[in-house]
């Protein structure tokens, strides 16, 4: 426990040193204020045109930025040599890549935070804005999102071998998920026969968690009857009281698996130094 806090004090610290971190933090609140200022008529509650583009905006810049963050991160221990002299040292990688995660976390969340909280400020001195109850849910959203992808993130970091490998991987499941989803869903779903349509979506959905939570919060929202029939009984248990609990369960055990799989390959690579 103790050594996990320490990673993840480091990792604060080095999060903060990276110029990357301030310039997505910058890209992230000039985009969310222009939105806030094209929408000048008022304040936005629920789902609306300006929120599903808000939604979008976020799903372009949260994933890349949280995984070339968190890849660059491990890839760089690897590269400048930072890990061959901590694994002389009697730490678990366990404690090594759950530090990595909560460091990261803590400067990813700090980067939205101050994105949302400077682009509300300066939209409402604009006169626009987003509601509280919306505001909220946009937040945790980005929350979500930024979690999700920094998991996957240190399993690419895990993987590459480098910080180019590392911007190959991110770059490509980035487009995968995000720009490249829609069009492989609708040509996956084409070939299947009516009656496995809805199965089909239910296990596609949970494997993208950039569409996992991007559905969950539509239908909160307010916008699930946008989203059609395949997806009806997504809204009923989205809506249920226990829904939100429900989706906490899901990102926890999505991300669990994820950095778990991501730290015995590490291990393994450890032992065969």
């Amino acid at each position: 426990m103790i050594q996990t806090v320490h990673f993840a004090i480091r990792e604060v610290k080095l999060g903060f040193r990276n110029p990357w971190a301030y310039s997505f933090m910058g890209l992230f609140t000039l985009f969310m204020l222009c939105l806030l200022l094209i929408n000048a008529q008022g304040y936005v509650q629920g789902y609306s045109g300006i929120t599903g583009t808000t939604l979008n905006l976020i799903l372009y810049l949260l994933p890349l930025m949280s995984l070339l963050l968190g890849s660059f991160s491990l890839t760089a221990e690897k590269e400048d040599g930072s890990w061959e002299l901590l694994s002389t040292y009697p730490i678990s990688t366990w404690s090594f890549i759950i530090g990595k995660y909560i460091g990261l976390s803590i400067v990813l969340l700090v980067i939205v935070s101050i994105g949302f909280g400077a682009a509300s400020f300066l939209g409402l001195a604009a006169g626009s804005g987003f509601g509280l109850q919306t505001y909220l849910q946009l937040l945790a959203f980005s929350t979500s999102v930024a979690l999700f992808f920094l998991a996957i993130a240190l399993l690419v970091g895990t993987l590459a071998k480098n910080r180019w490998q590392a911007l190959t991987i991110g770059v490509s499941i980035w487009f995968f998920a995000i720009i490249g989803w829609p069009p492989l869903l609708i040509a996956t779903l084409g070939f299947l026969p009516y009656s496995m349509i809805k199965p089909a979506v239910t296990v596609l959905t949970f494997l993208n968690p950039a569409e996992l939570s991007r559905l969950f919060t539509v239908v909160k929202l307010g916008g699930g009857a946008i989203l059609g029939p395949e997806y009806y009984e997504w809204i009923k248990w989205i809506k249920q009281p226990a829904g939100s609990i429900g989706f906490m369960a899901t990102a926890a055990a999505w991300i669990g698996i994820v950095i778990t799989a991501a730290q015995l390959i590490w291990e393994r690579r450890r032992s065969r130094a």
